[in-house]
């Protein structure tokens, strides 16, 4: 059985990367990440920052280099990364870049329940969401083309992912919609009677008579 890993919050990758650099306190630590626009690829709760980073401590992935006070200032602690963080930090950048992991969105879950709209309301609602995302994509690809050249590619790759399924997912939005808009999609006359009449589609009560008998 392999090592049971003793953090999995994104924010201590972060953190810990930092820590390679130069020991660091934590409001430095959060200043540094707000001016490397690193909320753009990890979610942050800044809140939470200061207990990331005496559970980094705990589990002795960092430790305490010096504590200071200037003046009136509160205690600043400043923490240096260790030889067992640097091992963590290695190894769980290797996972998470070698073994792919199901990641759950909220747009993925409101596709799931879309059912209970009608095919007239999505339609309406993949629009704007298309106009958004076409919007945005050209941002981001402006954003990267100013970096272009002014930073090393390896620091924007991150920022070429992000553009990459911001395109995919529009060109499958933009799919979608065209067979809802052309009466491609299949069963969608169905589904609009449905929410026209309440009349359930044959196929659909074949499934949920399928589902109670595999229930009872």
């Amino acid at each position: 059985m392999g090592k049971r890993r003793k953090i999995s919050n994104l924010l201590a990758l972060s953190l810990l990367t930092l820590l390679t650099e130069r020991p660091m306190y934590p409001y430095e630590m959060a200043a540094t990440l707000r001016h490397r626009g690193k909320d753009q690829s990890i979610k942050i709760n800044w809140g939470s920052l200061y207990t990331v980073v005496q559970n980094l401590e705990k589990h002795g992935f960092i430790e305490t280099v010096e504590v200071a006070r200037e003046g009136r200032q509160p205690e600043r602690t400043t923490y240096r990364i260790t030889d067992a963080g640097r091992a963590e930090l290695t190894d769980w950048l290797r996972e998470l870049i070698s073994e792919p992991e199901r990641e759950y969105t909220r747009f993925e879950a409101a596709l799931a329940e879309c059912a209970v709209l009608s095919p007239r309301d999505l339609t309406d609602l993949l629009r704007q969401r298309l106009e958004v995302l076409e919007t945005a994509t050209a941002e981001h690809q402006a954003g990267l083309e100013a970096l272009e050249g002014r930073l090393p590619r390896l620091f924007l790759i991150e920022s070429e992912y992000h553009l990459a399924l911001r395109r995919a997912e529009t060109e499958w939005v933009r799919g979608l919609l065209k067979e809802f808009t052309d009466g491609t999609f299949p069963g969608i006359k169905d589904w609009q009677r449905f929410h026209d009449t309440g009349e359930l589609p044959d196929d659909v009560q074949v499934l949920m008579q399928e589902q109670e008998g595999a229930d009872s």
